[in-house]
């Protein structure tokens, strides 16, 4: 046995102790990993196909459910888009225990309006079994490259936990999400959210590849990321590179080691909520459609939990 199947294989036996929020598939007889999808890739692979993505139809519902994931995530801009949606995702046997939602928290001008939005939406997200609400706080300008103030940031920080204290009287989770622009200058942004919030109020989901990506292409910085963020881990976004170049389907291997990510969660007994967000870039190779690319890596994280 040569070391890296050693270490793999010990690697699934630490990670099989865990439940990984187990679930019961329809059909299924026995229970399965539940593994859910952002709608963020699969517009991404419509874009790439000159398409556009029209979020909760029965037909999306449908191409998800036919990959063998069990759980749908979201992007929700309005407490409107649940209307049905429930129904629809009990059709196509799908769980939705997360969404994604966006707000705006350095503005003093839109903080309120902000805060009110995100739980308008969730009261209506709870009625449709979510337990989860994953925010990234908005830059000052989506594309931009200006940096927000320490001023902004002590706002923000405020804010958020103002945010997930409000969400936790509910009986939900906020978990705070960041993408790359917040590990510029010295990654203050992304470490002041982590640091000046109450972890009662303000949990973490882990987009290891933003911080990858964030840090000049770094695992070391994904890694320490863990090191000092792990108790607060409440989901995982899992994209896969090769070369920082998202990859078309998600492995454990490639330029982060989501195997040793997955041995450190389980030797801490953490089993966070399992979201695929393995979307395409215009280097990406294009060798197959959303559905096979993402029944692939499916199939990919099924094996690493099982």
């Amino acid at each position: 046995m040569t070391d890296l199947t050693r270490r793999q294989t010990l690697t699934g036996l630490a990670i099989a102790a865990l439940p990984w929020n187990a679930s019961v598939n329809a059909g299924a007889t026995s229970r399965q990993p539940h593994i859910a999808t952002n709608t963020y890739p699969w517009l991404t692979f419509a874009r790439r196909d000159g398409g556009e993505l029209t979020l909760h139809t029965p037909e999306l519902l449908g191409r998800i459910a036919s990959t063998g994931i069990s759980g749908y995530e979201p992007i929700i801009d309005d407490a409107s888009e649940f209307d049905g949606l429930a129904a629809r995702l009990k059709q196509h046997q799908l769980q939705m225990r997360s969404i994604y939602v966006n707000s705006v928290l350095h503005d003093p001008t839109q903080v309120q309006q902000s805060i009110a939005g995100v739980l308008q939406i969730a009261r209506a997200a709870k009625d449709c079994g979510v337990s989860i609400i994953v925010t990234n706080p908005s830059p000052i300008r989506w594309g931009g490259s200006e940096d927000k103030s320490d001023a902004q940031l002590r706002l923000q920080a405020r804010s958020l936990d103002t945010l997930g204290a409000q969400l936790r009287k509910l009986g939900l989770t906020l978990a705070y999400h960041n993408h790359d622009a917040e590990l510029r200058q010295g990654g203050r942004e992304f470490h002041h959210m982590l640091t000046a919030t109450d972890p009662a109020h303000v949990k973490f989901c882990l987009d290891a590849h933003w911080v990858y990506r964030g840090c000049g292409n770094s695992e070391v910085a994904v890694f320490d990321a863990l090191s000092h963020y792990h108790d607060r881990i409440v989901e995982l976004h899992l994209r896969q590179s090769m070369g920082g170049v998202w990859t078309e389907t998600f492995s454990m291997y490639g330029d982060i080691n989501y195997s040793r990510l997955f041995e450190f969660l389980a030797a801490a007994s953490i089993a966070p909520h399992l979201v695929l967000e393995q979307a395409v870039e215009k280097e990406t190779p294009n060798t197959m459609g959303v559905v096979a690319a993402h029944r692939q890596s499916h199939t990919s994280v099924q094996s690493a939990v099982k």
